[in-house]
């Protein structure tokens, strides 16, 4: 294991979190799966994790507890030391400004009916984010590669990789100071995914943006992650600088994963 990230921003301090089951006949009792079993994660200002692993490894489950969405069974969350819950949806205002999120299914996440110029609005609205919504909406626009003149049209004339800058200028309109991300890319095809892709290491490089990406690509995560983090079973199984990890795995599941990629780039 490495040690510890210094001065970390956000922290997952011992995260377990369970999932009931359906019943197995009516009214009977419900058992409980666990998708968390006291999880550890450390985020610096400006650094880049990838969360990798397999299916119900407990990615998701760990990125809604970071963002606020559901409650650890045990265990805390906190973003340069506050606690994040308890807390209701109008006391998280303050987290929700810091940490923003970047779906995976940009198309499922835009409503069809708005223009861009709407969706990019809503976090400021929502947040209460004071100042000149119409120029923050030019600004984000311009920071993700697009043209600000685009702001008028609605989802259904976007393309994916259009759709998906909109997804990432929407969550930087409020100006986070990290990102969580939910397989940002895995819908995309290539072109447009390298196109992304690059679009997120330049915002990280430029403007000291952090980040944390859930993704089973590797090959995106050697691209954009500074240090990986394996989950398997709800556990920390591995983690370290990506170059390393990626080249010398040290546990069977990080090597189950790499054995599953065709070729990573050098």
């Amino acid at each position: 294991m490495s040690r510890p990230v210094e001065s970390p921003v956000l922290t997952a301090t011992g995260i377990v979190r369970g999932h009931q089951l359906p019943r197995r006949r009516p009214w009977g009792p419900r058992d409980v799966i666990a998708a968390l079993r006291g999880v550890d994660l450390q985020v610096a200002p400006g650094e880049r994790v990838g969360l990798v692993g397999t299916s119900g490894s407990g990615k998701s489950t760990l990125l809604r507890c970071l963002l606020g969405l559901e409650s650890p069974g045990r265990g805390t969350v906190t973003f340069a030391g506050r606690p994040v819950r308890p807390g209701s949806t109008a006391s998280l205002r303050w987290y929700r400004r810091l940490v923003q999120y970047v779906p995976q299914d940009p198309a499922g996440s835009l409503d069809p009916r708005a223009t861009v110029r709407e969706l990019v609005t809503v976090p400021l609205r929502h947040l209460q984010v004071p100042g000149d919504h119409a120029a923050a909406v030019t600004t984000a626009l311009t920071r993700v590669g697009l043209d600000p003149d685009l702001a008028g049209r609605r989802p259904g004339e976007l393309s994916g990789g259009q759709a998906q800058r909109v997804a990432l200028a929407r969550a930087l309109a409020p100006e986070p100071a990290l990102l969580l991300a939910d397989e940002p890319v895995s819908g995309l095809d290539l072109p447009v995914r390298d196109q992304v892709v690059e679009v997120l290491a330049d915002l990280s490089a430029r403007q000291g943006l952090g980040l944390v990406l859930v993704s089973h690509d590797l090959a995106v995560v050697a691209r954009l992650c500074d240090r990986t983090v394996v989950l398997a079973d709800g556990l920390v199984v591995e983690e370290g600088p990506t170059a390393d990890l990626l080249t010398r795995p040290a546990h069977p599941r990080t090597r189950e994963l790499l054995a599953a990629v065709p070729a990573l780039p050098a």
